[in-house]
């Protein structure tokens, strides 16, 4: 092959890899666009029909005359879940990535990582019904300790209307287990892109390993934290078959309560567990409304995300 030939075939080579790339791109780009547009054009018409405030009310008749619905009561339940279970995970994420790439022989850091790994093809509902079965059962005791000590707190006051511990703090639980792997392996790879150079460095002006870590590789990979962090956030709002499985339902139009020892719902379970009921006009907008609440809320958080990562990189360079 000539020198002429093989910059040819490199030219086309090029062009074919990044038209598909380019393709793929807004592929994307136009089907979060057609959602967006179909979210927008069902959902608005409906909450012009609502005679409820529609963020403000715990109702939920979309199928009466007049129609009457409100997202309060789903969306403190999707927000203050995937937060516990941020919480949770993060800081086990984190301390198993350091584990795994820094202290971990090396033989135990392949197995234990691959292990890690698995738990994310664990389907929802084996974790759903653990969950409710195993987990929920045991943390009673836990809960009715901490309302005990803290109930005075309206975020902890007993529920006395949810039984064995089917709350919102138990599926924060599950949803942090459920979210580590994708955190923990976000995390691990970016603790090992850390420059050997910085370490080196660090220890030879006499730092401790944590001290390393410390000043080298956590500022290092504090932009992958916070990918990681948003993934798993997203993963965590969108969950639909363990919180069906787990989380007690709650009386349509029942009080609002700020209790994490609640019962209650998720867009994404409610709209699951509701399809049955859809009916055509204001029954059916009425859930894509809550869909379009979700649609925002995981967009926000994904462009906070990157907004954050951005300004951290431009730190960090």
């Amino acid at each position: 092959m000539t020198p002429v030939e093989a910059s040819t075939r490199r030219r086309w080579g090029d062009l074919i890899f990044g038209g598909s790339a380019a393709a793929a791109g807004w592929t994307v780009i136009v089907s979060v666009v057609l959602i967006a547009i179909f979210l927008l054009a069902q959902a608005l018409p409906a909450i012009g029909q609502d005679h409820a405030n529609f963020l403000t009310s715990t109702a939920w008749a979309p199928n009466d005359k007049p129609a009457r619905f409100g997202i309060l009561q789903m969306l403190w339940t999707t927000v203050v879940s995937s937060v516990i279970a941020v919480l949770i995970a993060v800081p086990f994420s984190v301390a198993i990535a350091l584990f795994l790439t820094h202290y971990s022989p090396r033989w135990l850091s392949g197995t234990a990582a691959t292990l890690i790994d698995l738990l994310a093809a664990v389907p929802s509902i084996i974790f759903g019904v653990w969950g409710f079965m195993v987990l929920a059962p045991k943390l009673v005791p836990v809960q009715n300790g901490i309302s005990d000590v803290f109930g005075w707190i309206p975020l902890f006051a007993r529920d006395d209307a949810v039984s064995g511990g089917t709350t919102i703090f138990t599926i924060g639980i599950v949803l942090a287990i459920m979210i580590l792997p994708i955190i923990t392996a976000l995390t691990r790879e970016v603790f090992s892109q850390a420059p050997r150079s910085h370490q080196e460095a660090a220890l030879a002006l006499g730092a401790t390993k944590w001290e390393m870590i410390r000043t080298a590789v956590l500022p290092f990979g504090r932009p992958g934290i916070i990918s990681a962090t948003m993934l798993g956030l997203g993963r965590a709002l969108g969950e639909t078959i363990a919180v069906m499985f787990i989380l007690s339902s709650l009386p349509d139009g029942a009080p609002w309560s700020s209790s994490i020892f609640g019962g209650g719902t998720t867009f994404a379970a409610k709209i699951a567990s509701d399809v049955a009921e859809f009916t055509p006009g204001v029954g059916t907008g009425a859930y894509i409304a809550a869909g379009l609440v979700l649609f925002v809320l995981t967009f926000v958080v994904n462009a906070g995300a990157r907004i954050v990562i951005e300004r951290r990189k431009a730190f960090s360079e």
